[in-house]
């Protein structure tokens, strides 16, 4: 397993070989969580779109903001997509808990498409309504979901009791879908730069909830 440091230098975290479907069902079903907490964070704002893109400075003030919050709560391991906006975001944090922050690539932003489409919300929209929906050099909602629940499978085999996962928009609504069906295009919407939201184990059960109201 190959871990980032919290200055940046990007590392690409190994796994072994994802289970078939028919295992993730089974496991989804009867696998029960070590962890109690598991707090999925939305990046701060950020200069673009590109897995390049840097924090704006108002973004690298609310990574701050970020660590201010975290800073009660006890943290055991820190997740985020490759991409730098995400890392940036979390850095203030594993820092202060002196952490590493590793990086897996199902935490990546899913693409749209990569064509330019000038009515790109409406078929963002729709591709909550129809999960198979696919556009050109793009990733379907369903796809990019099935690696969001390969990590999750993951997370599931590890002694950590509470995660942090820093991911982007889209990908984080598929993340709480996992977990809570309802989650769709509306609450996307309702997101905001950073998010965080709580996912709390007890037993075979789980609970949701938005903890960010800045």
């Amino acid at each position: 397993m190959e871990l980032s440091s919290f200055l940046g230098d990007c590392g690409v975290q190994l796994y072994l070989i994802d289970p078939s479907p028919e295992d993730s069902r089974i496991r989804k079903e009867r696998g029960k969580f070590v962890m109690q907490k598991l707090y999925i964070v939305r990046h701060c704002k950020a200069e673009g779109q590109p897995p390049e893109a840097r924090l704006t400075e108002e973004g690298f003030n609310q990574a701050k903001e970020l660590a201010d919050f975290f800073t009660a709560i006890q943290i055991d391991r820190i997740i985020s997509s490759p991409f730098t906006r995400a890392q940036q975001s979390i850095e203030p944090t594993a820092r202060r808990k002196g952490l590493q922050i590793e990086t897996d690539d199902r935490l990546a932003e899913r693409i749209l498409s990569t064509e330019h489409h000038e009515d790109w919300l409406e078929k963002l929209r729709h591709s909550f309504d129809y999960m198979k929906m696919r556009l050109q050099g793009g990733e379907s909602n369903e796809e990019a979901m099935e690696r969001a629940e390969r990590l999750i499978i993951d997370l599931k085999e590890r002694t950590e009791q509470n995660i942090i996962l820093v991911t982007h928009g889209n990908l984080m609504t598929l993340l709480l879908k996992y977990f809570d069906d309802t989650y769709g295009f509306e609450e996307w919407k309702k997101l905001s730069n950073p998010d965080v939201f709580l996912v709390s184990f007890e037993d075979d059960a789980h609970e949701v909830e938005r903890l960010w109201e800045k």
